[in-house]
């Protein structure tokens, strides 16, 4: 099957994504994985069917898929779920304490990286694109051209 590739020159005209609209997760045990993501993480939980669950985390929209076979992905694909800088020391321990650490934090900011049940690579995260940027401008040795 041929690949298709878009490339733009410039700064893309007409319609275009706004957003994040939604992040479906597949899950071997639907049960172990909404007491992860709600009891854990704080989710809210919005609505559960035999096969799935939506979760809510401020504006994200989660869903849950079971699936009988489940395979995340080998490489650094992750997700970074956002926390207010206040309140991360106090949920990564609880979340270092009931799930396995994958990496090492090496970024600017504070991070977390762990697994859910399901092995999907998940990260805590304090901070945004604005403080990565600015990091990044105030340390152009590291090599990242900050565009403007």
């Amino acid at each position: 099957m041929a690949a298709l590739f878009f490339c733009y020159g410039g700064a893309m005209s007409g319609p275009r994504i706004s957003g994040l609209n939604h992040l479906t997760l597949a899950v071997s045990d639907l049960n172990r994985s909404i007491t992860f993501y709600r009891d854990l993480l704080g989710c809210r939980l919005r609505a559960q069917w035999a096969e799935g669950a939506y979760l809510e985390a401020g504006s994200l929209w989660l869903c849950l898929a079971l699936e009988a076979s489940v395979s995340p992905d080998p490489g650094y694909t992750h997700i970074a779920f956002d926390v207010d800088v206040d309140g991360f020391d106090v949920l990564s321990e609880t979340i270092a304490k009931r799930s396995v650490i994958w990496k090492d934090n090496r970024s600017e900011g504070l991070s977390l990286y762990f697994l859910d049940p399901d092995g999907h690579k998940l990260e805590l995260h304090a901070g945004t694109l604005s403080s990565r940027l600015a990091h990044y401008r105030m340390h152009p040795g590291l090599g990242v051209e900050v565009l403007d």
